[in-house]
């Protein structure tokens, strides 16, 4: 089973929970022992686990990317995004994720985060359910 959902970013960088999202799939899917994959087709934007718990983990990720990969670094790409580029390609395109009992095996304070770094916009994320 495969899936699209969309996701509207409203910043230029942000990390949006989507672990809710990625369950109604899963569930949707009736499959009880798997995989799912989580990929993002887009070169400025990317998805991650982290922890969901505490807002402060996304707003520290976010300021040290912002600091090691400054928005303005005199980069060679002239769409004047390069520093979003960057930040994608360190962060990935994809997460997998084992599905056991219906459910996904996160850890207790695991969360599925959207990485957007070129925002505001409209985005996909394509959601691979396999049984196995």
């Amino acid at each position: 089973m495969m899936k699209e959902i969309s996701v509207k970013t409203s910043s230029r960088v942000e990390l949006i929970d989507i672990t809710h999202l990625v369950e109604k799939v899963v569930l949707e899917s009736k499959i009880k022992s798997g995989l799912c994959i989580i990929y993002v087709p887009h070169t400025t934007a990317a998805v991650t686990i982290n922890e969901n718990a505490d807002p402060s983990v996304r707003r520290d990720i976010i300021a040290k990317l912002n600091k090691v990969i400054p928005f303005d670094d005199n980069y060679a790409h002239l769409e004047g995004n390069a520093a979003a580029h960057i930040k994608a390609s360190i962060i990935g395109p994809s997460e997998t994720i084992l599905v056991n009992g219906g459910s996904l095996v996160l850890g207790t304070w695991q969360g599925i985060y959207f990485c957007e770094f070129d925002g505001p916009r409209n985005r996909k994320v394509m959601i691979k359910i396999i049984e196995g």
